[in-house]
């Protein structure tokens, strides 16, 4: 199949890169109107309590978004700001679409205790067409920002998601600007020349098109999350240079045995083409166990993922082929070992020292790893504020200036519990005890709403206590509790009752792969023990960083005392899928070593040796994009960059290098064992395609 793939690509390469060239204009012509639709709605689940409650309230009760502005930094008392003010307030008003705008000087709480602040608040008509809002949005907060004074800031509610999503483009932009060039500059290390170093940047960018134009297709069925450019993007971009890097290593080796460029792509097809798709689709299945979460945003982003995937797998099978086809022959063949001198031999000499100190190996590097994972079991998640953004965005700056001047609490978001017709006085009074300053509104329906404010932050622990207080003091009572902290509690509860399941999906797959690519059944429970373990540290690390706030300002952030709840299972997915992708490099060689000198324990140091540049190389580059998406400073995707650089770097390295063949000589031959049944079911229907047979290398002899 692979070989036929190849065969079609380079006998009309010129076709395949006009198909090419159009897709990438659409991706970047259409797809990047992505932007403009993506949500901060993350933590909505379908189906749950807080959902069912919103919903009622929606239909009985609509109320329009509302915005926040600020101002500050001088007495808000003096005549000529407060006439500035008043007429603002006049001037917001008389927008479209808009239905509120309380006068600040009137209204209580809404001026500082110490007089040099004060608050604006706007609210909105409710059912605006997302056109109409959007006006109503940038002509409200563009009135409120002409007010003169030293401190002025104007976000929440819809404006906070469209400036999260021009950070993203803007942060997008910067990470690309910066890793393209660090990689081209590795590349060119690596291949010695430009012709070579340049291809992986091609499949790159088909790959970032792939992620634009996937995110932009699935906005038009459901909800994009801000997070979601981010991290489509930086994968995207990294298994493209990783699947061209392998490709292109492969056919250099391939031009040392024929002078033929054409055939060389078929060989190369055929032989890193099968580990590139294999890789693809572990990468890909690993994804699919987002889709076992309802999570609107956890289903689309594993969906937008794993479509990006495949796509960067098509194009280093369909594309790269065909460049190589076109300007393969302006590549020098890998140059052959000296005489004496054994390939890869750093990597065979790693190899041999943890085959044959394997017990010390295991000793030694599965306690470590164990104590960087140990931070994860006091792991705590949260929906997150404005403190995760940078220092200089406006809407950080806003809550900043508000938490400065006015009491905690000010402004968070209340515990809203809505209390169906029927409910009885008693069990009304009972949850407006629960909270100080309730305030409590009529339905047209007979029902009510309870707003309860909660002492700290919307999603922090008071909050969520809160949440759960009411849901015990209810008891059979028709009353529902929705808002910030209420959705987290759900959220919390939906991780836990669907994360086993979706665990128990992706390694049901993942192993399935495995022995379809290598024929045992040991090997995949020994790469999914070794992977977890590099997760489980990797992980470990962001906890202590982000959550307990050790190191974080050397990355521009703070301990929040939470980890935002799209960075564990996205790292989780994410990580364990791009693991799958070293593992195969390295198994593909050892397979082949082992295929040619049935040597078990040679194999392994011949497999490594021939691999492990490679495998070095790409999560070098890997992670250099992740580290460049950190530099936009937003919390989430700082946790979910660094959660991926340390969880490749440990992997590539420590992992793969040191536990892989220390593993795999302590199984000795039976890492390849499979029951009968099995091993007659893998000869007849595993993936079985190889390159062509080739004459051996003449190894010298000499001393």
């Amino acid at each position: 199949m692979l070989t036929a793939l190849a065969r079609t690509a380079t006998r009309r390469p010129l076709t395949v890169m006009l198909l090419w060239g159009l897709f990438l204009l659409l991706g970047f012509g259409l797809g990047t109107g992505v932007f403009a639709r993506l949500s901060d709605n993350v933590p909505e689940v379908p189906g749950t309590e807080s959902e069912s409650a919103a919903q009622y309230l929606d239909e009985l009760d609509p109320a329009g978004s509302s915005i926040t502005g600020v101002v500050a930094g001088t007495p808000v008392s003096e005549p000529g700001l407060r006439a500035e003010v008043e007429r603002a307030v006049a001037d917001v008003r008389e927008v479209a679409g808009v239905a509120a705008v309380p006068d600040p000087y009137v209204t209580p709480g809404m001026i500082a205790e110490d007089g040099r602040a004060l608050i604006v608040p706007v609210t909105l008509e409710a059912g605006l067409e997302d056109d109409a809002e959007e006006r109503t949005l940038e002509a409200a907060a563009e009135r409120i920002r002409e007010i003169d004074a030293p401190d002025v800031h104007v976000s929440g509610g819809p404006l906070l998601g469209l400036q999260m999503g021009e950070r993203a483009q803007e942060d997008v932009k910067n990470a690309e600007l910066i890793s393209l060039p660090v990689v081209l500059a590795l590349l060119l290390v690596v291949f010695g020349g430009l012709r070579s170093a340049l291809l992986p940047l091609v499949v790159a960018v088909g790959g970032i098109a792939g992620a634009f134009l996937a995110l932009f297709l699935f906005s038009e069925v459901t909800d994009i999350s801000v997070y979601a450019i981010q991290v489509t993007t930086m994968l995207g971009l990294g298994l493209a240079v990783d699947y061209a890097l392998l490709m292109l290593v492969r056919f250099r080796e391939e031009r040392r045995h024929t002078g033929d460029v054409v055939e060389a792509v078929h060989r190369t097809v055929a032989a890193a083409g099968r580990t590139v798709a294999f890789s693809g689709l572990t990468v890909a299945v690993s994804l699919t166990g987002l889709l076992v979460f309802p999570s609107v945003f956890l289903r689309s982003i594993g969906l937008a993922v794993a479509a990006v995937v495949v796509i960067d797998m098509l194009a280093a099978l369909t594309l790269l082929p065909a460049l190589l086809a076109r300007f393969g022959g302006r590549i020098p063949p890998a140059k052959t070992p000296e005489d004496g001198e054994e390939e890869g031999r750093f990597f065979a000499r790693v190899a041999r020292f943890a085959a044959r100190r394997k017990v010390a190996v295991l000793a030694v590097v599965a306690p470590l790893l164990l104590v960087l994972a140990l931070p994860v079991s006091g792991m705590s998640i949260a929906v997150g504020d404005a403190r995760q953004l940078p220092a200089d965005s406006e809407a950080r700056q806003l809550q900043d200036t508000v938490a400065a001047h006015f009491p905690p609490g000010t402004g968070v978001s209340p515990v809203v519990v809505a209390v169906r017709p029927g409910t009885d006085g008693a069990t009304t009074d009972r949850l407006r005890a629960l909270a100080p300053d309730a305030e409590t509104r009529r339905l047209p329906d007979g029902g009510a709403v309870i707003e309860l404010r909660p002492p700290g932050e919307a999603d922090g622990a008071e909050a969520t206590a809160l949440v759960e207080r009411v849901r015990e003091a209810r008891g059979d009572a028709p009353v529902e509790v929705t808002g910030t902290a209420a959705r987290l509690v759900d959220f919390r509860q939906m991780l836990a009752e669907r994360a086993p399941w979706a665990a128990l999906t992706v390694l049901a797959g993942i192993v399935v792969l495995l022995f379809a690519f290598t024929g045992s059944v040991l090997l995949p429970l020994r790469t999914v023990v070794t992977t977890l373990l590099s997760l489980a540290a990797a992980l470990g690390v962001v906890v202590w960083v982000f959550q307990d706030g050790h190191l974080a300002g050397l990355l521009g952030a703070e301990g929040l005392g939470a980890l935002s709840l799209t960075a564990p299972p996205l790292i989780i997915a994410i990580a364990f899928g791009l693991a799958m992708d070293y593992e195969l490099f390295i198994l593909a060689r050892m397979r082949e070593a082992r295929l040619r000198s049935g040597d078990d324990g040679e194999a392994v140091v011949t497999g490594l040796s021939r691999s492990g540049r490679v495998v070095t190389c790409a999560a070098l580059l890997l992670a250099v994009v992740f580290a460049a998406f950190m530099t936009g400073g937003f919390s989430p995707i700082l946790q979910i960059g660094l959660g991926l650089t340390l969880a490749v770097l440990i992997d590539a390295t420590v992992v793969r290098m040191l536990l892989v063949p220390a593993t795999m000589a302590l199984l000795g031959r039976h890492a390849w064992w499979a029951p009968a049944p099995l091993r007659r079911a893998h000869d007849r229907f595993g993936l079985r395609e190889e390159r062509p047979e080739q004459p051996r290398e003449k190894v010298p002899t000499g001393v």
